[in-house]
């Protein structure tokens, strides 16, 4: 078992400001794990309610009941399929001296963070959490997270066989099962085509209209389906930075799938030579460096941009934070270079910095607020 020491620490600290903190991803991300471990450190006793599991639905069948007596740490397990319990985890969680404290598992159905936000105001904060990191397998296996992506199972399989296998049922199953239980009711096989469409769409400014008419659909359709697998946390919509400057600025937003085990399962690549040789391998390593520095600087959605101008200059990463802008560069290559496109980036964007991350050895300096750092060093440099 990897011990997710980061985000352990991120949920415990949450506890110190607010009685109840939901832990939100897909499923099988490790959420449940996750949990497990936050309590098994944590002095307190503690109860764990699973609404997959008969037995405990039927014990929350009066959730007042069952849950005001506990004492320590009370875990709620796919919280999505009973809501109502949100009500009395409220008057629970605003008891004097707070004897118990809540985490409640669920995936990102927008109803549920609606419903959950307006009854739990001021006492819930969300924790995000996705696949492995690099800092959590370590970057003698940084190959392998590319490949497989980050999905616990996926990536700790046996062989690559029962990786690609996992994925696919994983795919399935999202579709098929997830998604309606969410509310979410679109026809399967035509989401899986939207989503296999998305995929050949990886790393690119996105065109409503463009896809729409390659999908057969109208603008607002392709808009629902993207926002349904934003939300449910398996794509990235990374928005446009735009400022009044003299260049015209693309106000599209770049999309990526958030996992790169399930991009490369919906592109129909097993392998590591699979992948070298499909044309969409940039793109892969794009995104895939993308999420790694996200999640190093421990950035929110709100501080991450992409760039671009209709004259061609672009910047694939942008991270606003204070006063500070911070700019990312991703290529595919050992031979890195400062590209007009990074100085016009450079000078508009008046950045802070700005990075190359390269698939190379070295990390050196490429010129005034500019280095090449390569991508084995993004744990000591970034």
């Amino acid at each position: 078992m990897i011990k997710r020491k980061i985000e352990t620490a991120a949920v415990r600290g949450l506890f110190n400001s607010h009685p109840v903190v939901g832990i939100i991803g897909a499923r099988q991300v490790g959420k449940t794990t996750l949990a497990h471990q936050i309590a098994a450190q944590d002095k307190r006793p503690h109860t764990f309610f699973d609404l997959e599991n008969s037995e405990d639905i039927s014990r929350l069948a009066d959730p007042m009941m069952a849950l005001k007596d506990l004492k320590g740490i009370i875990i709620i397990d796919e919280i999505q399929k009973c809501p109502d319990i949100f009500s009395s985890i409220r008057v629970l969680a605003d008891r004097p001296r707070k004897p118990a404290r809540f985490i409640v598992l669920g995936s990102a159905s927008p109803a549920l963070l609606k419903q959950s936000s307006e009854t739990l105001a001021g006492r819930i904060m969300y924790h995000e959490l996705r696949g492995f990191a690099i800092d959590e397998v370590g970057m003698g296996n940084a190959e392998q997270l590319w490949l497989r992506g980050g999905f616990p199972r996926s990536f700790l399989a046996p062989s690559m066989k029962a990786s690609c296998d996992w994925r696919r049922g994983f795919i399935k199953t999202f579709i098929e099962r997830d998604l309606p239980q969410l509310g979410i009711n679109i026809q399967a096989n035509t989401l899986y085509r939207f989503w296999s469409m998305v995929a050949h769409y990886h790393a690119q400014i996105w065109s409503y209209s463009e896809f729409a008419r390659s999908f057969g659909v109208a603008d607002t359709t392709v808009r629902n389906y993207l926002d349904i697998l934003t939300s449910t946390l398996v794509l990235r919509q990374l928005l446009p930075w735009h400022e009044n400057i003299s260049k015209r600025q693309v106000k599209a937003p770049k999309v990526y799938v958030t996992d790169t085990g399930l991009l490369h399962t919906l592109l129909n690549i097993r392998t590591m030579d699979d992948l070298q040789k499909n044309p969409k391998v940039g793109a892969s390593w794009e995104g895939f460096v993308i999420e790694q520095i996200i999640r190093r600087l421990n950035a929110s959605p709100e501080e991450c941009f992409f760039w671009a101008t209709h004259g061609g200059a672009e910047l694939d990463l942008l991270v606003v934070r204070g006063n500070k802008r911070l700019g990312f560069e991703i290529k595919l290559t050992s031979s890195p270079r400062v590209t007009p496109s990074m100085k016009s980036a450079l000078d508009t964007l008046k950045l802070t910095e700005l990075a190359l991350i390269h698939a190379g050895d070295k990390t050196f300096p490429l010129g005034v607020k500019t280095r090449a750092v390569a991508f084995k060093d993004i744990l000591t440099e970034l």
